[in-house]
């Protein structure tokens, strides 16, 4: 005869093994990846509970890097940048590896330091149909591509247009830079001159 289960116990919290920190739902973490080359999956703790023999298990919602989407990434997402997915999932406690805060892109843009816990989310990704929520957003600069926060935006003292400030392919500071915007006005004045 088999021994029934232990029932499932909700927990409010859960103790981090090597680290010692705490989380409870609503937190986010860095979760494992099965292939220890690869960047550590973001994700949002949505409940905690006890599976019996000391087995605890987090239902997550997933985070997922551009790279990860359809469309995959693109020039104006940034570094930390991740999407509020649809995707739920209920993992091990044990592959969590630490916790992470995933801010929202306003006050992301407002942080005097960026670590390696900080992220960004200014979409929601729906993952069986690749769409984003929103599915447009503002534009700043005279490429018309969004905001990324890990290019330098700086504003004509003239005209008050905004132009992103571009280097070399590493994006090192040091190198000349170049600003997209002054290629329009250069364009403007040779025209008006003629």
């Amino acid at each position: 005869m088999t021994r029934p289960r232990p029932p499932k116990r909700t927990l409010d919290s859960y103790t981090i093994k090597g680290i010692s920190k705490t989380i409870k739902p609503g937190d986010c973490v860095l979760m494992r990846a099965p292939d220890a080359r690869r960047q550590p999956y973001v994700a949002k703790v949505e409940g905690i509970e006890e599976a019996g023999r000391r087995r605890v298990r987090v239902r997550v919602r997933w985070y997922y890097r551009p790279e990860e989407s359809i469309g995959g990434r693109r020039r104006f997402h940034g570094a930390k940048e991740v999407f509020l997915s649809d995707h739920y999932d209920v993992q091990s406690a044990d592959t969590i590896e630490g916790k992470c805060v995933v801010h929202s892109f306003k006050d992301y843009t407002k942080l005097d330091a960026v670590g390696s816990e900080d992220f960004f989310c200014r979409f929601e990704y729906l993952s069986k149909t690749g769409t984003f929520i929103p599915d447009r957003i503002a534009v700043f600069c005279k490429c018309e591509m969004p905001y990324n926060p890990d290019d330098l935006m700086i504003q004509c003292e003239s005209c008050s247009d905004w132009g992103l400030r571009r280097g070399a392919e590493d994006n090192s500071t040091d190198d000349i830079l170049e600003l997209v915007w002054i290629e329009a006005v250069v364009e403007d004045v040779t025209k008006d001159s003629a």
